[in-house]
């Protein structure tokens, strides 16, 4: 069974800093891209950013680049998403994907709201 926990999420002021992990199971994580997608009520999920499957490949959507940082550790089975100068429109729930521009629905994940 294919599986995700996301972890790292809180409550964070405007300008701070987060680490998001997803930890993958249930499948061969070193042969998927990945990506992570945030989604807030009301609307739909947002792809925010995607890693091929070595890692030396990867895209960001243009609301977070230069902000956040997408990386990999495939002998973890761990998707990492360094998230630094945040602001208050990047309050999302956020969780990971297989798939380089993976944008399904999920009510789970890890919740950030940054907010002062």
């Amino acid at each position: 069974e294919v599986q995700f926990v996301e972890s790292g999420g809180g409550m964070v002021q405007p300008g701070g800093s987060l680490r998001l992990s997803c930890a993958a199971s249930g499948f061969i994580f070193a042969n998927y891209d990945m990506s992570w997608v945030r989604q807030t009520p009301g609307k739909g999920p947002e792809w925010v950013s995607g890693i091929d499957k070595a890692g030396g490949r990867t895209a960001y959507a243009d609301s977070v680049k230069g902000r956040f940082t997408i990386s990999r550790d495939n002998a973890k089975n761990l998707l990492y998403l360094q998230m630094n100068s945040l602001k208050p429109e990047d309050t999302a729930l956020y969780y990971c994907a297989r798939g380089f521009l993976a944008v399904p629905k999920r009510a789970q994940g890890t919740q950030v709201t940054v907010s002062s």
